[in-house]
């Protein structure tokens, strides 16, 4: 799990009671700080949607132009399908970019739809980036860049094939008439012919996706896609006009979400198997809430802390929310898996009424968008290079406050789930990936089984 630097959490006072207890002596100083993240991301998110439709169930401008079929508004429910969360510019693009080449991105979805449109972002590059040709299909199977057949759609851009996406900004692709199914891989090409870097990117995609000398986005066969990359580029969303879902749930968390050390391609990560569970118990006719699951995990992320550059590489929770979280579409519940990083980056000095309160301030954050937050516990991490006997204290102490109700809606117990039986301050042996901290595919199944899927019912808190 990659680390980074340190900003602050803003105390604001909870909707729901606070575990008693907790004193407010950070409360001014978390008060100002919480004021500075939110000037500078006004500024560094500028562009979060070309469209203004993110979170709405307003159908989106369609695309226009010959090959592009388009349909008129039609039934359904905007959610977001599938997302990454950019964390950085890539190394070794920061002059030329991808300039001549075509990425062929692919991508999971846990939604399926009859309309689509994607969202492209050049936050972290440091000129526009003028994409000239972008495109969508559905795969033609695993480990491949061919398309199925008669899915390959161009995109467009408030009609235009072209795009130019300025420095620290994203667009949204105008929604375009095609069926994408549910628990398919997807693919999203883009092509650029001038420099332009660094390239924006979520270098964790535990996913293999491709790379074509020239200009190849339309093509269907995936022949000229000789290179492969284990990162995710420009894309930072996808999402689809459903009518099998009727909301999305983000999950906000580090690289124990993210998925660093679940297999490459099987799609092991903690969030996909809670999402397969719930269309599971979907199809069993369960009473539950239909709703795609989204991972915004970012390796390395934090609750308080940001990491080095201008923009932050690896920006904290408290930063990103309004992006990753609130700019995704229709978003109803917010699962919250966050806190390691946090003490793993100040070993002998982390401050548990911190990290408490910055969990507080994401949870007030998404009251306000009338969001429900369900929160996990801080799993074990004795036997990561990291550990300290101040840090499992801290841990304890931050896990005490989230049992005892005061910090989140609802709570998934991580630790009482993957804690070695006589030593908890340990992984069990087989949900350990083999460095003390992150997961293995076992593992990350255990955590979406102990998540209770009546969690996600209902929404926020009441104002009084």
């Amino acid at each position: 799990m990659t680390r980074d630097g340190d900003t602050a959490a803003p105390p604001r006072a909870p909707r729901h009671p606070a575990p008693q207890g907790r004193p407010g002596r950070h409360a001014a100083l978390l008060a100002a700080m919480l004021a500075a993240v939110l000037a500078v991301s006004a500024v560094i998110f500028v562009g979060v949607s070309a469209d203004g439709l993110r979170g709405r169930t307003t159908p989106a401008r369609d695309g226009g132009g010959a090959g592009n079929p388009v349909s008129p508004a039609s039934a359904g429910t905007w959610v977001t399908a599938w997302a990454a969360s950019p964390g950085g510019g890539e190394p070794g693009t920061e002059t030329a970019g991808l300039a001549g080449r075509s990425v062929r991105n692919v991508v999971r979805t846990t939604a399926g739809g009859t309309r689509a449109r994607v969202t492209l972002s050049n936050l972290y590059g440091r000129a526009p980036l003028t994409l000239t040709h972008a495109s969508i299909a559905v795969s033609a199977g695993p480990d491949t860049a061919a398309a199925l057949a008669g899915t390959m759609r161009p995109l467009t851009f408030a009609g235009n094939p072209s795009v130019v996406v300025p420095a620290g900004g994203q667009v949204v692709s105008d929604a375009v008439r095609v069926l994408i199914p549910r628990d398919a891989h997807v693919l999203i090409s883009v092509y650029s012919p001038a420099p332009a870097g660094p390239v924006t990117y979520h270098r964790h995609a535990r996913q293999i996706s491709w790379v074509a000398e020239g200009e190849h986005t339309r093509d269907t066969t995936g022949a000229p896609y000789g290179g492969q990359t284990t990162v995710w580029r420009y894309v930072t969303a996808l999402d689809v006009l459903s009518d099998d879902s009727e909301g999305t749930v983000v999950v906000l968390g580090d690289s124990l979400t993210d998925g660093i050390s679940a297999t490459m391609g099987a799609d092991a990560r903690w969030p996909d198997v809670l999402s397969d569970r719930l269309r599971a118990a979907l199809a069993s006719g369960r009473d539950l809430p239909r709703y795609s699951v989204v991972n915004a995990g970012l390796s390395g992320n934090r609750i308080l802390a940001d990491g080095p550059g201008r923009p932050p590489r690896n920006p904290s929770a408290l930063r990103r929310f309004d992006r990753d979280v609130l700019g995704h579409a229709n978003v109803r519940v917010v699962v919250v898996v966050l806190g390691i990083n946090d003490i793993l980056r100040a070993p002998d000095t982390a401050d548990p009424e911190r990290i408490v309160d910055g969990l507080t301030a994401l949870t007030e954050r998404a009251h306000a968008r009338g969001l429900k937050v369900v929160g996990a516990t801080l799993m074990p991490y004795r036997g990561h290079h990291g550990y300290t006997p101040y840090g499992e204290d801290v841990r304890q102490r931050v896990n005490a406050e989230i049992r005892d109700g005061g910090v989140f809606d609802a709570v998934v117990d991580f630790d009482e789930a993957v804690r070695d039986a006589y030593d908890p301050r340990r992984l069990r042996a087989g949900y350990d990936s083999g460095d003390g901290l992150h997961p293995s595919d076992k593992g990350y199944a255990r955590m979406a089984e102990t998540f209770e899927l009546k969690a996600l019912e209902g929404g926020a808190p009441a104002r009084l």
